[in-house]
């Protein structure tokens, strides 16, 4: 027997595309909303097939439609959910910044303190010397008052010792501006922190509702939907992965990993199976972000933690350029990131209720390219 026509690519494609392929035949997979699969006979609208292979006027037409609605409102669902997704990892990833900023910031207050308190003791013990020999000069009275840039004011009636109270002088009122700056920072960090507190909050929330509003969508079809629901996703994903492979992009693609995509590429391949749990960056599940960063953490090249963000910051690279480790972003608002691992192919953890899995790189929309270790 011959090759499956579904499964065998014009030129070649090799052999892990057409494993892809096979593979995306039996299992869904894809992206947020989609999934990739060898497509079956579709009947003509209005009509389904009789026992001796007739049509007849029937109801499947309208059947697939109303589940096609449902995948759009599906797709919309879950994509609203992996937008939320990213503004609840940015704002969390934000969090730990400021966290850090803040604890950095305290410590610098508490040594800059105990500087300010031997600056002023070093002062008092001059005061009291001076004392003891027969007086008080101008300079140590000011040195423990609160204003000693009145000192400078008076430099003309400042006696022996001058220049080094005026040095002392100096490093008081330089460590009492450390001070107050580092406290004006401290509250920024805090004011900041709150607001991302704010709007992880927000963002949780809606991702929450989006899901839940997916799962109890699924929940009201009946198996025999709920099983033709799937390969209509996977007929969608394998005819936009075919288009993109129909346009000869393949035979344009040659390069290959760099060690470093190689060691990410292991990482990812490594998860396959691994639930996709929102903000998760593993290591028992991910999120799409949080799998290509991690990936790529573990190949010594860490990565901005959001697809937005990863699109924003890495180095773009043509599509037909691209070698196996880069990072395909999707979507007009970047949110949705795979690895490309070749001929065609992608790791992906694509969206709640999915695993880790392989795909077809074209099986979404792409919006570009980047390379971490450019």
């Amino acid at each position: 027997m011959g090759p499956d026509k579904h499964t065998v690519r014009p030129g070649g494609r090799g052999i892990l595309a057409t494993a892809v392929t096979v593979v995306c035949a039996v299992t869904v997979l894809a992206a947020p909303g989609t999934a990739f699969a060898t497509p079956g006979p579709t009947p003509s609208p209005g009509a389904s097939a009789s026992a001796d292979g007739s049509t007849s006027a029937s109801v499947t037409a309208p059947a697939d439609k109303d589940l096609e609605a449902v995948q759009a409102k599906l797709d919309k669902l879950y994509h609203d959910a992996a937008i939320a997704t990213d503004a609840y990892n940015a704002a969390e990833e934000a969090a730990r910044k400021q966290s850090a900023e803040i604890v950095g910031l305290a410590k610098k207050i508490v040594k800059g303190q105990q500087k300010l308190d031997e600056l002023k003791e070093r002062a008092g013990r001059a005061a009291a010397a001076q004392y003891r020999t027969g007086g008080l000069p101008d300079s140590a009275k000011l040195m423990l008052s609160d204003n000693p840039s009145e000192f400078l004011d008076g430099a003309g009636r400042v006696l022996e010792g001058e220049r080094a109270t005026k040095a002392l002088i100096r490093e008081v009122t330089q460590t009492q501006q450390d001070l107050k700056q580092y406290a004006a920072d401290a509250a920024d960090q805090w004011n900041r922190l709150e607001a991302g507190r704010k709007e992880k909050a927000a963002a949780k929330k809606k991702i929450t509702q989006r899901i839940a509003a997916a799962e109890k969508l699924e929940s009201t079809l009946e198996k025999k939907q709920k099983e033709r629901l799937a390969e209509l996703e996977r007929e969608s994903a394998y005819k936009a992965q075919t288009a993109w492979l129909d346009t000869g992009i393949l035979d344009e693609i040659h390069s290959k990993a760099s060690a470093a995509g190689r060691k990410a590429v292991a990482f990812a391949t490594a998860q396959l199976g691994k639930p996709y749990v929102w903000g998760a960056e593993g290591p028992d599940s991910y999120d799409c972000s949080g799998l290509t960063s991690q990936a790529w953490a573990s190949a010594g090249k860490p990565i901005p933690r959001t697809s937005e963000e990863q699109w924003k910051q890495l180095r773009h690279v043509d599509v037909k350029d691209m070698r196996p480790g880069d990072l395909i972003i999707y979507f007009d608002d970047a949110s949705h990131v795979a690895m490309y691992i070749g001929d065609g192919a992608i790791i992906q953890a694509p969206r709640p209720g999915r695993t880790v899995s392989i795909g077809g790189a074209g099986s979404m929309p792409i919006l570009g390219v980047v390379r971490p270790d450019a």
